[in-house]
């Protein structure tokens, strides 16, 4: 392609704004005079991409809750659409968010532009008939998982697993360093609270993540609690905990286990090196939709990587007080063998998430789409 190329970069929520602002970074570190416009979020403005329309307005989680936002959605393919078919874009790169994104790529696929999809839709917990409206819209798949590259390319979908983007941040520190810039001692036994990013998720997990730290104190006086805050979320009665927020990677690095929402959070915390209980809960609705659904044997992303129930899984009606402490107290102590089995565990996936470099991998695909 002689001229610079123009491209398209999409993601509609706070975990897909952390995962296409390094995708920004590379596409204009490979092409500095390309035009990278954009849905997204403050990284990725940052990162250098125009963002066009701002996700912030459109990130919610569950069937019922994302009725509400079906409106704005439907306005915002709109005008994307038309831009696609005004030969705006020589590629168009979507990342995660297959509700939306599904439908924008299928438009850009109609217009001609080609697409890279990145951070691939769930198709193998939730169906694998939807595969084909995929493949007649994707160009290219980019996936981060490593059983997704067989399951897609099985399928008649070009794949290419890029690596976990997760590899490529930046060191956690020491437990100690952690401890001492968290001002815990050093020498007592830390929880690290892990409820979710987004407020209407910690709204329905802080509850019994909250009772299951007052059944674990009632157990172990001498416990340090420390929650992974989120600046939107709200945690009532956290007065007697230590809460930290929009700083999870000290949280990761100063506790002995954590209390971890299913989902990316479970392999922040395998990457540290953290031995942990899942959880999550939904709108009674919600999930009463998604139990019929999922297709995969348990949903926790650490546990889908190892191949096994390496972490226990405590949802919804389970994930009572009572019983998050129970399978979290035997991780507080490093020598048990719940501790040593899971700690073997997270060694085998870090290794399975591949090499760091997940971003520069995805910026060549797109600009080879592109050209």
């Amino acid at each position: 392609m002689s001229r610079a190329p123009r491209i398209y970069i999409s993601a509609g929520e706070p975990s897909g704004d952390a995962h296409a602002a390094p995708v920004v970074a590379a596409l204009l570190g490979r092409a500095p005079q390309a035009t990278v416009e954009a849905f997204g979020g403050p990284r990725m403005a940052a990162a250098g991409a125009r963002v066009l329309d701002r996700m912030e307005a459109f990130s919610v989680v569950g069937f019922v809750e994302a009725l509400e936002s079906i409106p704005r959605h439907y306005r915002l393919l709109r005008r994307t659409r038309d831009a696609f078919r005004a030969g705006r874009y020589d590629v168009a790169i979507f990342i995660d968010y297959p509700g939306y994104h599904l439908r924008a790529a299928a438009a850009a696929a109609a217009a001609g532009v080609p697409v890279l999809y990145y951070i691939a839709p769930q198709l193998w917990a939730w169906g694998a008939g939807r595969v084909r409206r995929l493949a007649a819209a994707v160009r290219h798949l980019a996936v981060i998982l490593p059983f997704e590259e067989p399951f897609f390319r099985e399928r008649g979908v070009p794949t290419t697993f890029v690596g976990h983007p997760l590899k490529d941040g930046p060191a956690l520190p020491t437990r100690a360093e952690a401890r001492r810039t968290l001002g815990l001692d050093p020498n007592r036994p830390v929880l690290g609270v892990f409820p979710g990013s987004r407020a209407q998720e910690v709204r329905r997990i802080w509850p019994v993540a909250l009772g299951a730290t007052r059944v674990l104190r009632a157990s172990r006086p001498d416990l340090q609690i420390v929650v992974a805050a989120t600046s939107v979320a709200q945690y009532p009665e956290a007065e007697d905990l230590r809460v930290i927020v929009d700083e999870p990677r000290l949280v990761y690095a100063a506790a002995d286990a954590g209390l971890c929402k299913s989902g990316t959070t479970t392999l922040e915390a395998a990457l540290a090196d953290l031995p942990m209980v899942i959880t999550y809960r939904l709108h009674p609705v919600s999930n009463f939709i998604a139990m019929r659904l999922l297709r995969v044997p348990w949903v926790g992303l650490v546990n889908l990587v190892a191949g096994e129930l390496l972490c226990p899984e405590l949802i919804q009606s389970a994930a009572s007080p009572r019983a998050l402490a129970t399978a979290l107290l035997p991780l507080l102590d490093p020598t048990d063998t719940a501790t040593r089995r899971q700690r073997e565990g997270l060694a085998r996936v870090r290794n399975l998430l591949g090499p760091p470099g997940a971003a520069d991998r995805v910026a060549t695909l797109a600009l080879e789409l592109a050209s």
